[in-house]
């Protein structure tokens, strides 16, 4: 091969070399070393930082004071208790047309809620709230404190529950005829019509249909505990 042949090889080949290398570059992504690193085209701005989970506070139920104060009539009277696990308390500062009876599970934190009566003696004018307690014979009031829960029954009410009074306030219960029954006076129904539920002789009545609900959850041997502590 000449000189001249030979130049003209040469150059095409190094023309041939840097169109190929060019073509090579330019299929390639651009880089950029940046603050987001090789493969990107340059600084990109953070990712926002995920906004941690706030767990939003439980609200107290409406029972609360009165279910510690239930618990302490728990271990106060403890040694007449075979049973623990739930107890049943009745919220007197709310006025009957609200569910005001709660049976409360004390080793899940479950509960559930019951319209109830108040006794006529409690509310001589039959506004709705119950206004006294007493203890007495013939007074037709509820009675407040602690009390166990007893034999089921078939009465004038149909299945029904006793009551034994554990506290001065309510030691007459038993005597005085104190249950836990069913009573047409005290359903949806009624407090629809009325705006309250009717009135008892002093006894914790539900409505009929509830009645197998309530003697289920309570049974001989748990407590009820009835009081008035957030009003007059």
């Amino acid at each position: 091969m000449d000189r001249r042949n030979f130049t003209k090889f040469a150059l095409s080949g190094l023309a041939f070399s840097f169109l190929s290398d060019s073509m090579g570059r330019a299929a390639l992504p651009a880089t950029g070393f940046g603050t987001s690193g090789p493969g990107t085209l340059g600084p990109q701005p953070a990712s926002p930082a995920p906004v941690p989970a706030v767990p939003r506070p439980v609200p107290p139920k409406p029972y609360a004071a009165l279910l510690e104060r239930a618990k302490a009539a728990l271990d106060d009277h403890a040694h007449h208790f075979t049973l623990r696990d739930r107890v049943a308390i009745v919220d007197f500062d709310a006025p009957s047309k609200e569910a005001r009876m709660h049976i409360v599970d004390l080793i899940g934190g479950q509960s559930s809620s019951y319209l109830v009566s108040h006794g006529r003696g409690s509310d001589p004018g039959h506004s709705g709230w119950l206004h006294s307690f007493s203890n007495e014979f013939n007074s037709l009031a509820s009675s407040q404190g602690a009390f166990r829960t007893g034999d089921m029954y078939f009465g004038q009410h149909g299945r029904s529950m006793r009551l034994i009074g554990l506290d001065a306030q309510n030691n007459n219960a038993e005597s005085r005829a104190i249950v836990i029954h069913g009573a047409d006076y005290v359903t949806e129904d009624h407090v629809a019509a009325w705006g309250k539920c009717g009135r008892s002789e002093g006894c914790f009545a539900v409505a009929p249909h509830i009645v197998p609900q309530v003697l289920g959850l309570l049974g001989p041997g748990r407590m009820l505990y009835a009081d008035k502590i957030g009003k007059g």
